[in-house]
C-alpha cells in the first residue's frame, strides 16, 4: 500500500541534482514544483544559488518545466523571473498536468521526473503519471497556507513508516 509513497530519489534540495546525478538515472528533463521546492512559499524572489542551478541545467540541455497547483497569473510571474515554461494549476496529485507539461514540452516520458516537496501532491502526481519521482526537503513549509501544512504531519508518518532515508549522491 505504501509503495505509492515511496520516492526514487530522496535530497535535501534540488541543488543536490546535478546533471551528473540526473544521468546516472537516465533523467534528461525535469518537471518543477515551485512553492518550497524552488522558492520559500511567500517570496516573491529566487535565490542566485536557483537561478544558477537552472542555468546549469539548461547549459547540459536537461529540460525544465514549472508544474504547480498555484494560481496561473502567481505562477506566471515566477515562471518570468527563471524563464521557464510552466503549466499552472496543476491539479497533482491528479496526473494530468503532469500529462500536459509532458505533451506541451515534447519530454520523453521515460526519462522525464518529477521534483517536490510534497508526498501527498507532488510524489503521487508523478507516481500516477509514470514518471521517475524526486522528492526534496520543503524550504520553510511553515510560511505555507494552513491547507498545504495540515498534510506536512502526515506525510512525515508516512516517511518514517517507509523508514525513508535521504539519498546521498
Amino acid at each position: 500500500m505504501f509503495q505509492c509513497f515511496q520516492p526514487n530519489l530522496y535530497v535535501d534540495s534540488v541543488l543536490d541534482l546535478t546533471p551528473e546525478c540526473l544521468q546516472k538515472y537516465e533523467i534528461k528533463s525535469l518537471l518543477l514544483d515551485v512553492d518550497c521546492t524552488l522558492k520559500k512559499y511567500r517570496s516573491q524572489k529566487i535565490t542566485p544559488e536557483i537561478l544558477s542551478w537552472i542555468e546549469t541545467m539548461k547549459e547540459n540541455k536537461i529540460g525544465l518545466c514549472l508544474l504547480s497547483n498555484g494560481r496561473c497569473e502567481r505562477i506566471r510571474c515566477f515562471a518570468e523571473q527563471v524563464q521557464l515554461p510552466f503549466v499552472a494549476p496543476a491539479l497533482k496529485p491528479l496526473p494530468f498536468g503532469c500529462h500536459t507539461a509532458i505533451k506541451t514540452m515534447n519530454f520523453n516520458k521515460k526519462s522525464t521526473a518529477i521534483v517536490g516537496d510534497q508526498v501527498f501532491s507532488d510524489l503521487l502526481a508523478g507516481k500516477f503519471a509514470g514518471l521517475f519521482t524526486i522528492l526534496v526537503t520543503p524550504l520553510q513549509p511553515e510560511e505555507e497556507p494552513w491547507f498545504a501544512r495540515i498534510k506536512r504531519p502526515l506525510e512525515q508518518i508516512v516517511l518514517r513508516r517507509k523508514g525513508l532515508k535521504k539519498n546521498l549522491l
